[in-house]
């Protein structure tokens, strides 16, 4: 109920963000006619479609990609005839097709509907094209909606939160239709320019249509500062989660109480083990458990992962379980192969359970990486944190059930860890967020045209305001992933951090990818990162994050490039430190 509220609220804030500006003239097209037979319809039908659209997106395979695309054709020309009709009347009433005859009847149906002979179809087949070409700049909630969306898989839950969300949109457009209707009339009556009225509003659609057509919908609009919601999603974000967190942990005599949250559910569906034998919820009864979701290309697990190695190292010899699910967020990483690579190479010695099938993800109905889970001997979750930090207090909640259940000599005090590369934590100086570079999750990218989906393009562009990116050369853009075709293509991005990371992966045919980047346009130096020489050059070898830049200098604004010399790269995600 909480999401459904909380996806309900980022549809609302829709009403101040630039990217609800293309289909503003649609609905207010209509804003001088009764509600009831029109503006709802079009909210309704928009709200509906819209909502089934983005769970197939969010789902779906190539096919539903497809089926999206011309879909947006036919609304286009659909919205597009409904323009002229407003601004050409008597055109359209001397044109014969069946398209430009449905166009002028959607323009005009609502005035036999004023005149007692009601109906709502014309007004909700607009709403239906209107549903097919709005693309909300993708804020933090529904960038949360549609990850586990993707993640999880198609669920009514999916369709609801997608719901809830068109549903508060449609709310907030409903309270500017009512009271744009009033002052609509007020014109009518007062001035006299109803017809001129409604045929600036013609244009404005076509105008509308023509900027969606363009892609400046999710592209130029998605880059305006007129009303930032994220910050204000964020917070709403952070108060749910908040409504559900424990209370602080402390053996120093403040609160200790570690309430049930709930009984462990069971680890089996896991499609392989490293590190140990299968094992189970009812073989580890007796023990202490924490489970720890991560995956070995997300920064955050990998800054955590220090922490968790040590508690593990630590605590084994007095009833300490640690258990890492390694649940898949890229393609690459349900490569069995890959994951044992990287729990090599990153030193994990405790069971790993490849959860490749969501189905301990699903068991623990968790959403985040990394996530901690909490088990006392008794097979009870008394605890959670989700993200990085607190390590200090999660130890004492390790160091309390250890206690609860018996053990004597408990190691005091907590571990220090001497994280460095990659694994270091992140600075108190970044203001660049972490950005896909596949078309389902991607914002702020600026090449001109946009992202073409699913296939070859020649991109140009380069970033000019803090978090835009650019691609340059021959790229193919999937869902997931960008993919360069020829050689010495490169990717920009403007940033505010410490480290930039990159994750990356070679071609299909596993062919190293050499590169180059600058920073500002010049070597890197000292500024290099792990992955990188000083003079900015490096390969890509293997799936996985590959740390670019780690300044030791002021922290500002700095322009990033990285330039591949050879062909087949593929680029998933940034991300900061």
């Amino acid at each position: 109920m909480l999401l459904l509220l909380l996806a309900y609220l980022g549809g609302v804030l829709t009403i101040v963000s630039p990217c609800i500006l293309p289909v503003l003239p649609f609905v207010f097209a209509r804003a001088d006619r009764p509600f009831l037979q029109n503006g709802l319809p079009t909210l309704i039908g928009m709200a509906a479609t819209f909502a089934v659209v983005a769970t197939l997106a969010a789902v779906g395979g190539g096919w539903a990609v497809a089926a999206n695309e011309y879909g947006r054709y036919a609304a286009l020309l659909l919205v597009a005839l409904f323009g002229l009709a407003l601004i050409f009347p008597e055109l359209s009433e001397r044109l014969s097709q069946p398209l430009v005859a449905l166009g002028d009847r959607l323009s005009r149906r609502a005035d036999t509907a004023a005149a007692g002979h009601a109906t709502i179809w014309p007004s909700l087949l607009l709403g239906v094209a209107i549903g097919l070409l709005w693309a909300p700049c993708a804020g933090p909630v529904l960038g949360l909606i549609l990850t586990g969306a993707a993640l999880n898989g198609a669920s009514a839950t999916t369709t609801l939160l997608l719901t809830a969300y068109a549903a508060g949109a449609a709310t907030s457009l409903a309270l500017a239709l009512l009271a744009g209707g009033k002052v609509f009339a007020a014109m009518k009556r007062s001035l006299g320019v109803g017809e001129w009225l409604r045929r600036g509003i013609g244009v404005l659609v076509l105008l509308s249509a023509g900027a969606i057509a363009l892609g400046a919908d999710t592209g130029a609009l998605t880059r305006l500062s007129l009303a930032s919601t994220a910050s204000i999603e964020q917070r709403l974000i952070d108060s749910f989660r908040g409504h559900a967190s424990m209370p602080d942990v402390s053996l120093a005599g403040e609160d200790t109480s570690l309430p049930v949250e709930g009984k462990m559910p069971p680890i089996n569906g896991a499609v392989a083990w490293l590190n140990s034998k299968p094992l189970t919820r009812e073989a580890l009864k007796g023990k202490v458990v924490l489970v720890d979701f991560w995956t070995y290309s997300c920064i955050n697990c990998l800054r955590a992962l220090p922490y968790v190695k040590a508690w593990a190292d630590k605590y084994k010899d007095q009833g300490l379980v640690v258990i890492g699910v390694h649940t898949p967020e890229f393609a690459f990483e349900r490569n069995i192969d890959n994951v044992k690579r990287a729990v090599t190479d990153l030193g994990v010695t405790y069971p790993v359970a490849i959860d490749n099938d969501y189905a301990i993800w699903r068991a623990f109905n968790n959403e985040y990486w990394p996530a901690h889970y909490f088990i006392d001997a008794d097979g009870n979750i008394r605890h959670h944190h989700f993200g990085e930090g607190s390590y200090d207090r999660s130890e004492r909640v390790i160091q309390a059930l250890l206690a609860e259940a018996g053990h004597k000599n408990i190691a005091t005090g907590t571990v220090a860890v001497d994280t460095k590369g990659i694994e270091a934590g992140a600075s108190d100086t970044v203001r660049s967020p972490e950005t896909y570079v596949g078309y389902r999750r991607a914002e702020n990218f600026v090449s001109p045209g946009g992202a073409v989906h699913d296939a070859s393009h020649d991109y140009t562009g380069a970033p000019a305001e803090l978090n835009d990116w650019a691609l340059s050369g021959n790229w193919t853009i999937t869902p997931e992933h960008a993919a360069l075709n020829a050689e010495n293509g490169s990717i920009s991005y403007k940033f505010h951090a410490r480290d930039l990371h990159l994750v990356l992966a070679p071609g299909s045919d596993g062919k190293p990818v050499r590169f180059k980047i600058t920073i500002d346009g010049h070597a890197p130096g000292d500024s290099h990162g792990a992955d990188v020489s000083a003079d900015g050059e490096g390969t890509v070898t293997t799936q996985r994050l590959y740390q670019l830049v780690r300044q030791q200098g002021p922290i500002e604004d700095r322009t990033f490039e990285i330039r591949f010399l050879d062909p087949g790269v593929q680029a998933y995600a940034f991300t900061f430190g």
